[in-house]
């Protein structure tokens, strides 16, 4: 049985949770490997809404065994607030597995992510400011703090210690803030500690063996590939690799064992927080995207900048992450358009590219180049095979399937956990 990497292909908000819940009755595991809880999956399951925010999709699949890998920063209050949440509602959560390597988000970090964006002004990059990128810079200075070390009350206020002595400095000579004190962050830390215990596991142990036994295991990517730190429309990014590649080094797993690797992508396309969006509306369609298709941030509550369907950065995303197949989310969203524009290349200072400009400075300056397709009247929710879709709804998913450079596997066609079209299948 596979290995499959699930992965955003634009900027995120594309579905991810609704596809990797369709693949769940079949999967094994499923495996979150970077992010925290600065996004989210939004699925639906029998007309019940579930946000999620730092628990793999997975967890609302009986049989499935949900993972944080050690590539996840976990704030712990939020972690917890999410699994009583879903217990209360007749969720099972005792299977869920974290990484002793994964690392913590600590007070200090939250607070200097808000300081830090207010600081910076126009310049600002948009984060959730849950105090997710200075603990990745944290674990890239070897001061941060990891799950492990919570069972060590020595160590864990050494390195607290070690961590608040720049800080505080920072805090309060260049912010203005309050010091933050050693004592306060370990108590605040050690008071997960046990609740914390009974999940933690060698993570990259259990998956290799799984896999030995040929259980089907399902990597889980947060944001999309537009975000990647290394990848994506940099600064305006985020602190991890959402990409296919950052599930190996998120989860221990190596690339030898993966598979197949599923790209997600909406039927138009949506942005959160800064950076170049070369195809957004500022206009009744772009308001009409929005509304129709309830894009808010599924963890912020943000209203998402919404745009058309970019052709290039699909392609773009198909070669960085090895994309063997698309899922195409909230076709049904389209529907009453009375004609649909798709970017096909860019117009950068009058030169004409296919592709995903070189620079940062060219992408800002790039003016999308459209090719138009007829839209329908029809209500698609009810599609359940290709064959049941209008004939211009067909037209314009094959267009996309052949500019993406990746095969459109599945079709999404409204929220519900089986509003899917399945065109082939993604674990064959």
């Amino acid at each position: 049985m596979p290995a499959i990497v699930l992965v955003g292909a634009q900027w995120g908000d594309e579905g991810k949770g609704k596809a990797t819940d369709a693949l769940g009755h079949r999967v094994d595991y499923v495996v979150k490997y970077n992010g925290g809880n600065n996004a989210g999956h939004t699925v639906v399951v029998g007309g019940e809404k579930y946000a999620l925010h730092l628990l793999p999709s997975g967890i609302l699949t009986p049989g499935c065994t949900p993972v944080i890998g050690n590539g996840v920063v976990i704030d712990l209050s939020v972690l917890f607030q999410e699994i009583e949440g879903l217990t209360t509602r007749g969720v099972d959560c005792s299977k869920l597995r974290i990484s002793a390597n994964a690392h913590v988000i600590a007070p200090y970090n939250r607070t200097i992510d808000k300081v830090t964006e207010r600081f910076l002004g126009k310049r600002k990059i948009g984060t959730t400011g849950r105090g997710v990128g200075p603990t990745y810079a944290d674990k890239m200075n070897r001061v941060g703090i990891r799950v492990q070390d919570l069972f060590d009350e020595h160590i864990l206020a050494q390195k607290v210690e070690g961590a608040l002595m720049q800080k505080n400095h920072l805090l309060v000579k260049v912010y203005n803030r309050r010091e933050i004190t050693v004592a306060e962050v370990v108590e605040e830390l050690l008071s997960y500690t046990e609740r914390l215990r009974p999940m933690v596991a060698d993570v990259s142990l259990e998956l290799g063996q799984a896999l030995d036994r040929e259980e089907t295991v399902l990597f889980e990517g947060g944001q999309a590939t537009l975000l990647d730190v290394d990848h994506g429309t940099y600064p305006f990014v985020t602190s991890s690799n959402p990409t296919s590649a950052g599930a190996c080094t998120g989860s221990g797993v190596p690339p030898t064992r993966i598979d197949r690797v599923i790209g997600v992508v909406k039927a138009y396309a949506t942005r959160v927080g800064e950076g170049p969006f070369p195809t957004e509306l500022f206009d009744a369609d772009g308001e009409r995207l929005r509304d129709v298709g309830h894009e808010y941030g599924t963890t912020t509550g943000r209203p998402r900048r919404c745009g058309w369907y970019d052709a290039p950065v699909a392609r773009y995303a198909s070669r960085i992450n090895g994309v063997t197949d698309f899922v195409l989310t909230k076709l049904d969203v389209l529907t009453g358009f009375e004609r649909l524009p798709v970017c096909v290349a860019y117009d950068v200072d009058g030169v004409r590219t296919p592709e995903m400009p070189l620079t940062q400075t060219d992408f800002h300056h790039a003016k999308p180049v459209y090719e138009y397709f007829d839209g329908w009247e029809d209500d698609i929710s009810g599609a359940r095979s290709f064959e049941d879709l209008p004939k211009n709804a067909q037209t314009y998913v094959l267009a996309l399937e052949e500019m993406s450079g990746s095969r459109i596997s599945a079709v999404g066609v409204g929220p519900d956990r089986d509003a899917t079209v399945v065109r082939h299948d993604m674990l064959g």
